[in-house]
């Protein structure tokens, strides 16, 4: 890759970190007042910001838990072997789904057998917060805020309060396999053309999980739908069975016409079989699949998600981090590892070995991650997508909007009908969360 490129590349990555802060500039409102600068690559995390790490003592005899997703699991037993080599305090992977920890932590905390670190998705901040799971960044506050992108120092601050140590950025995008389809389609409409010949013989010419709301937002927000107004901040104005929300859950009915499969079926597990066996040509996937793919031999591309109706897709973006557990015996020790683990070094240690998109300025700058024809994909998607809000009533939004699409899908329930549940049930838990 020459210099240029390598230049243009990290700028994009720069301005991606901008654009998940602000939102989509599709239907959805977008934010005015966030925009993110990285530091020059030249400029090292030592010279704009010392870690005072040696400073904050572990305390004696410290043990550490940490929560980490079954298929991450192996790469976090390196991090938490390194933390101890350094530290000689002794860590314990467990077996947890980042998206599961919050509500997990909410039991576990208080009995005591919960993790002293947990990670996850920022949109489960605002939820933890309020239910008093967490303790703020505040050691590790400057450092923290001076190396990684301000959008994702963002994603993880409630009320003017930091409280995570962000590890990676991420949205899903097109992944194709290049022997079965060289180019990837632009629109939807492309996508039903092609598998008018390619469905055959168990083969699919595209697959996601199809009712996990995480990546059917895309067909509501696109046309025009929203989650919650003022970016994300309202909880009163839900824009899931507007007009445009509406069209677009009749776009994701018609898509079972190439996609004959109940919603059930659509893991991830089977998705990635189908994808290495060439029997699936496009998947909807995110950077964490990268990895994987790359071992299998796989030749294959990624690009940004179709349009719909000649409209730029609007997908998820998150930010993912570490935070530590309001209710851990070792608090020091807790913070050291979530700052250890959230470092340059070990996103770029992410990256490598499981292609997550670094937080960390100097991380996202780094030619490993710019060098990638791989990342440019991601990052093009990532231009157009919309950062799943933070507030606690967010929680309430993924069970009801996944009720509704199965009923869509499996049921051919009327569209309308479906998402006006959905919005019932959604404001339903708000109000008693009140």
């Amino acid at each position: 890759m020459n210099k240029s490129k390598a230049l243009l590349m990290s700028l994009a990555f720069t301005t991606v970190f901008a654009l998940t802060a602000c939102g989509s500039k599709n239907n959805n409102e977008a934010s005015s007042s966030q925009s993110a600068s990285a530091p020059a690559a030249t400029e090292s995390a030592s010279e704009s910001a010392e870690a005072p790490a040696d400073d904050l003592k572990a305390e004696d005899g410290a043990t550490l838990v940490v929560w980490e997703s079954k298929e991450f699991r192996e790469n976090m037993d390196k991090v938490a072997k390194a933390f101890t080599e350094q530290y000689n305090i002794p860590v314990k992977v467990e077996e947890v789904n980042e998206p599961d920890q919050v509500n997990k932590l909410i039991n576990d905390g208080p009995a005591g057998v919960g993790a002293d670190v947990v990670i996850f998705p920022h949109d489960n901040l605002g939820k933890a917060v309020s239910a008093g799971l967490l303790l703020e960044n505040d050691y590790f506050q400057d450092v923290t805020t001076s190396e990684n992108s301000e959008a994702s120092v963002k994603a993880f601050t409630f009320q003017d309060v930091l409280y995570g140590y962000p590890r990676s950025v991420e949205t899903y995008a097109l992944f194709y396999n290049k022997k079965l389809i060289p180019e990837p389609p632009k629109s939807y409409d492309e996508v039903i053309e092609f598998a008018k010949t390619f469905n055959k013989n168990g083969q699919y010419a595209m697959m996601w999980e199809i009712t996990n709301f995480y990546y059917a937002y895309q067909f509501l927000a696109t046309p025009g739908g929203y989650v919650f107004g003022k970016n994300g901040s309202d909880a009163n104005d839900i824009g899931l069975n507007n007009e445009g929300a509406i069209k677009g859950a009749q776009m994701f009915q018609k898509l079972k016409s190439i996609l004959p499969m109940k919603a059930a079926d659509a893991t991830f597990d089977v998705k990635k079989g189908l994808f290495t066996s060439g029997k699936l040509a496009l998947d909807i996937n995110g950077p964490w699949a990268i990895a994987d793919l790359k071992k299998e031999g796989i030749d294959f591309g990624i690009a940004p998600l179709p349009t719909i109706d000649g409209k730029a897709n609007v997908s998820f973006s998150g930010v993912k981090g570490f935070a530590v557990s309001s209710f851990t015996k070792y608090p020091n020790a807790a913070k050291l590892f979530a700052r250890f683990a959230s470092t340059k070094e070990n996103q770029l240690l992410y990256y490598s070995e499981l292609g997550f998109l670094p937080s960390n300025n100097e991380a996202a700058a780094d030619p490993a991650v710019t060098a990638d024809p791989l990342v440019v994909g991601i990052l093009e998607q990532f231009k157009n997508s919309y950062p799943m809000p933070a507030i606690p009533e967010m929680g309430n939004v993924w069970g009801a909007g996944q009720a509704a699409l199965t009923d869509i899908w499996d049921n051919n329930k009327d569209p309308k009908e479906a998402l006006d549940n959905a919005v019932k049930q959604i404001q339903e838990a708000n109000a008693a969360t009140k």
